[in-house]
């Protein structure tokens, strides 16, 4: 968050960085704490929108043969919330917990590539605007979050609101690839002298696994966007049954990035539990290596599940009994997981703050999602519970009770190392309660709704089928969400007007090397990279009786890289040029791609030497 002068020193020679202040600081930026910011309020942004979209589903769901929307528009709120909450709302802001702790966790001064991690939150961010300017244009997505084919092909779907969900998330889907390879480099490469592997703490586990499954699962996600975008806007035959294609082949494209996904998401979430527990908890993580060892092996078997979603496609049994087993076996990685953040609680010294609360949450409520995933994971019984809302239910306890319990956790808990201020206990609570109650309330009685009966993806249903009390209660849950979520914004507003006077080490009992360094850190993050000299880092120089952490370097100038505004460039001439290909405007689109390449030559013949900080001679001004 540090503005410094702009007299920043030279590198070998008289070179000059030209310094921003204001808002050019942040279009230009490249520091990943920044960058996090970043992708924090525009993910939270996107949250609130998808938000929205659920509370107007439910709305439309609270009573028999209502009118509250059209048949349509329920269509396109199903298909945007969907669509927002997984790939620009919960994949951004756990790219903001990636960007504002990792580098610190491993004792780095900033990611691998500053220039690529800040394309990648413009590219999202502009994937993400195309996406959802479609409900200003009048033609919204509307063949479901997963946008089966034939219904969002050329022939059933002439509108142009499919053509933004495939483009815009094929911008959106770069900066999360650019992302993956990024964190990926960082972790590999960048880890301060005497952090192994094993020394590193489980929230950088957790993002290491996850950039790998991003590295292998988005660019399956991106072959299918692009062949669809062939079928709708040039006339191939790639999923078009009547030209010879095959619809169930998006399927199996779809779910080969779909069911890593999952993973993509949940892993880091099981990665702040275990950070969060450990610190309140006042204990070392239970059985560290297993719990390496079971996120290792839950992304492998991730990618040998994906045809569980299509058991009622008719692959056959013996395709149907692999893909159940294999769906099975990972509740094995995942058990050891919550046996070990309950023996990490048991007999510990306990603080219940807000983020523990949303830790110890997280447990039941995740162990309830993958219950029901075992359920759904015997292809017999899936044959009854598909398509219903037992499904939807099961969808939103991994999800909702794991994802987002997970983000705000580590929201709760980072807060004071991202802005240097803490936000207010009580108001955390309360959070916590209104937002848990009403998670339980909207999504419990969901799987008794889909045992009854009731088919997902309804606009509405008769009166006298068993169905009107548990949606009521199902919508009115929805609402106490919405409340919570609200408190969340209040206390952020509140804890904004406070003085920065959060300590070092704020919660006391921090475990892992952020927490060594001032709140917020400055620019450079380490004044010297420090020596780690186990696991738990910052703990054991703390039990040692030191206030500091030993250096692995002699103190001197730390050289930055520069700030740029090519990422805004490059991202905004990709979405100029989504237009031009969307609404067969050649010329547009090929504006907006030179757009693009001009940057990227620029980037590549201008020579960034950075610039130097001396620690000791520069005053970091907020």
């Amino acid at each position: 968050m540090a503005t410094h002068a702009a007299h920043a020193h030279a590198h070998a020679h008289t070179h000059t960085v030209k310094r921003y202040k204001g808002l050019m600081d942040w279009l230009t930026t490249v520091d990943h704490k920044k960058i996090g910011i970043l992708y924090l309020l525009a993910g939270f942004i996107f949250f609130l929108v998808g938000g929205l979209e659920a509370i107007l589903i439910r709305i439309q769901l609270m009573k028999p043969m209502n009118d509250f929307v059209a048949a349509d528009t329920f269509n396109e709120l199903l298909t945007m919330h969907g669509t927002t909450m997984i790939f620009l709302a919960a994949m951004p802001m756990l790219f903001a917990l990636m960007n504002a702790v990792i580098p610190l966790q491993i004792g780095a001064r900033d990611v691998a590539f500053p220039f690529l991690n800040a394309l990648g939150f413009w590219t999202f961010f502009f994937g993400g605007l195309l996406l959802n300017i479609s409900w200003f244009t009048g033609t919204v997505p509307d063949a479901g979050w997963t946008s089966y084919v034939p219904l969002a092909g050329p022939t059933y779907n002439g509108t142009h609101g499919v053509d933004y969900y495939v483009i815009g998330l094929q911008i959106a889907g770069i900066g999360t690839l650019l992302g993956g390879i990024n964190f990926m480099a960082t972790i590999i490469n960048m880890r301060a002298p005497g952090m192994s592997f094993m020394r590193m703490p489980m929230f950088t586990w957790a993002i290491f696994i996850t950039s790998v499954l991003i590295v292998f699962a988005f660019p399956v996600l991106t072959v299918g966007l692009v062949a669809i975008m062939f079928d709708r806007l040039f006339q191939a035959n790639f999923f078009e049954v009547g030209g010879g294609g095959n619809g169930v082949l998006w399927e199996h494209i779809f779910w080969v990035f779909g069911h890593p996904e999952v993973y993509i998401l949940i892993l880091p979430a099981f990665g702040v539990i275990s950070e969060v527990v450990a610190t309140f908890a006042r204990k070392r993580l239970f059985g560290y290596s297993s719990m390496v060892f079971a996120i290792v092996l839950i992304a492998f078997l991730g990618f040998m599940v994906w045809a569980h979603h299509m058991f009622t496609t008719g692959l056959g049994p013996v395709a149907n009994a692999l893909f159940s087993i294999a769906t099975m076996l990972i509740a094995v990685p995942t058990g050891v997981k919550i046996f070990n953040w309950l023996f990490t609680l048991w007999g510990g010294s306990i603080k219940f703050t807000t983020a523990n609360l949303f830790a110890v949450g997280f447990i039941p409520t995740f162990v309830l999602g993958g219950v029901t995933g075992v359920m759904l994971a015997s292809a017999p019984a899936d044959y009854q519970y598909h398509d219903s809302y037992f499904v939807v239910a099961h969808f939103h306890y991994v999800i909702v009770g794991g994802l987002i319990l997970g983000i705000f956790a580590g929201l709760h808990y980072w807060w004071p190392k991202m802005f240097g201020r803490m936000l207010n206990e009580g108001l955390g609570k309360l959070t916590f309660w209104t937002f848990f109650t009403g998670f339980h309330l909207t999504f419990f009685v969901q799987h008794f709704l889909g045992l009854l009966g009731m088919p997902r993806r309804v606009w509405t249903y008769l009166p006298n089928q068993g169905f009107e009390t548990m949606n009521l209660i199902s919508s009115i849950g929805a609402f106490l969400m919405g409340i919570g979520t609200i408190v969340f914004v209040v206390n952020v507003i509140i804890a904004w007007a406070k003085p920065r006077n959060a300590a070092a080490d704020a919660w006391e009992d921090g475990r892992t090397l952020e927490w060594s360094i001032p709140s917020p850190p400055p620019e450079y993050n380490f004044k010297q990279i420090p020596l780690v000299r186990g696991l738990d880092a910052w703990w054991k120089e703390k039990m040692d009786g030191k206030t500091a952490m030993t250096p692995a370097e002699p103190l001197g100038p730390i050289h930055m890289p520069s700030p740029s505004i090519l990422p805004l460039i490059m991202s905004i001439g990709l979405f100029i040029a989504g237009f031009g290909f969307m609404y067969q405007n050649h010329w547009v689109a090929a504006g907006g791609i030179l757009v693009t390449f001009v940057c990227m030559f620029l980037r590549s013949v201008y020579d960034d030497h950075g610039f130097h900080i001396d620690p000791e001679e520069e005053e970091v001004q907020a």
